[in-house]
């Protein structure tokens, strides 16, 4: 049986080194996960079963693994620090047996986006972020269609635009749109990523590093590396949808708490083919992942056992592959989640309803 590894590390301390070590998740503050992380050696979390493609039948073995810096811990120490604690967390993966390795959450992101750390490990390594991508574009364009909001003559905004996520998810959304927000912190880099698309792309592409522009948005794909949220209530137009595929969040938990006539939806959940058993909660239903995880999952299932998504240059070439790939071993964008809820067919119309006596309103 072919096998892979996934690289996890706790995102929220207390919440995510409870799912594994309760009392000590219980009993000790932010800050001291943050301190004793730095210690702290790689850790086995749990096999994952049950992987079967719907095309092949072939079944998968694979495992969990923790690193246990917390992002803002990574962002703190020597990014040398950091890499050799995600290259000792892939030793265990080799000594484990996987033939592949993806990498989780701000482990895909801090430096050099993977190539320092495939470079220093035996067994190949992936992102995700191709397949990422991907399903992000096809959440908010389904969600777009259950809100009722006709893609064409929407207004879009990408935060984080200039990142390695952003910059392929808007363009794949400045086919789908009449008007694209380029958002991020520097303006020359989003200047340069307009000119890239205004060629070859329909839509109106207008830049900004401010958020004010969000309030024309009807669409909003959010994926900065920020460590904490960027999106606020007042930033957000009634009747608009946020798809959030950042971790840590970009959407700021008061937007749930307070604005009812916004639909935000977390990028990236996916149904994986078989009865699949990850033995740890992650905080997603049975049955599901993120979508860098499936995409680790699915190259074990084609047998593609070679370094895939790395780097800060992904092309539209490798996301259409990996989609196609995960498409017939059976991997699926699922029902929407939104802070680790469910979001139903009733809470959706119920937003639909509030917005629009919002709008009679204003």
């Amino acid at each position: 049986m072919d096998t892979f590894a996934f690289i996890i590390h706790p995102i929220d301390p207390k919440r995510d080194v409870s799912r594994k070590f309760p009392f000590l998740g219980r009993v000790l503050t932010e800050r001291q996960i943050d301190l004793f992380s730095t210690f702290f050696p790689p850790v086995y979390i749990s096999e994952i079963e049950g992987i079967i493609s719907a095309s092949t039948g072939k079944q998968v073995q694979g495992w969990f693994i923790a690193a246990p810096y917390t992002p803002r811990r990574m962002l703190e120490l020597p990014e040398r620090v950091v890499y050799r604690k995600i290259i000792q967390t892939g030793r265990m993966a080799e000594r484990l047996g996987a033939r592949m390795l993806g990498l989780g959450a701000f482990t895909s992101v801090i430096g050099d986006a993977g190539v320092t750390i495939a470079r220093s490990l035996d067994v190949p390594v992936t992102t995700g972020d191709s397949y990422t991508i991907s399903i992000a574009v096809q959440a908010i364009r389904e969600a777009a269609r259950l809100m009722e909001i006709p893609l064409r003559n929407a207004t879009a905004a990408v935060v984080g635009a200039t990142g390695t996520i952003g910059r392929v998810c808007a363009e794949l959304l400045a086919k789908d749109v009449a008007r694209l927000c380029l958002i991020g912190r520097r303006e020359r880099p989003l200047i340069e990523l307009r000119e890239q698309l205004s060629g070859s792309e329909r839509c109106e592409l207008i830049v900004s590093t401010k958020m004010d522009v969000l309030a024309e948005s009807q669409l909003i794909l959010t994926v900065t590396s920020a460590v904490h949220d960027v999106i606020q209530p007042e930033h957000l137009l009634p009747g608009s949808v946020v798809c959030d595929v950042a971790r840590p969040r970009d959407v700021s938990a008061m937007v749930a708490a307070v604005r009812d006539d916004i639909l935000v939806i977390d990028g990236g959940m996916v149904d994986v083919p078989g009865p699949v058993d990850f033995h740890f909660n992650f905080g997603f239903p049975a049955g599901k992942s993120y979508a860098c995880m499936a995409e680790t999952i699915a190259l074990a299932l084609e047998g593609r056992f070679e370094d895939y998504t790395l780097g800060k240059h992904i092309t539209r070439e490798r996301v259409d592959e990996i989609t196609a790939i995960a498409h017939k071993h059976g991997f699926r964008l699922s029902g929407f989640r939104s802070f680790e809820r469910e979001v139903t067919p009733q809470q959706i119309e119920a937003v639909r309803h509030k917005a629009r006596n919002r709008a009679r309103r204003v």
